[in-house]
């Protein structure tokens, strides 16, 4: 496997994506209220979800690339 930095994108944005949700179940855990909303989870899923767009960008995968512009608009 060939792994250059098209693919580092790639696996940095699916691991964001995959943990953006972590932050906010150890506040609720700590605080023990769901109220409040970690900031750490948006700031990790905009991260992950903007560096899906560029790595769609970068492997010319079109429903990649309109799946980020859809998700955009909910920050």
């Amino acid at each position: 496997m060939d792994i250059n930095y098209i693919t580092i994108i790639g696996l940095v944005a699916a691991i964001c994506t995959t943990v953006s949700s972590l932050p906010q179940a150890i506040k609720v855990v700590k605080t023990k209220q769901t109220r409040d909303l970690s900031l750490g989870m948006y700031w990790i899923l905009i991260a992950g979800i903007s560096l899906w767009g560029v790595y769609g960008i970068f492997i010319k995968d079109l429903p990649r690339m309109c799946s980020v512009f859809c998700s955009s608009p909910q920050f």
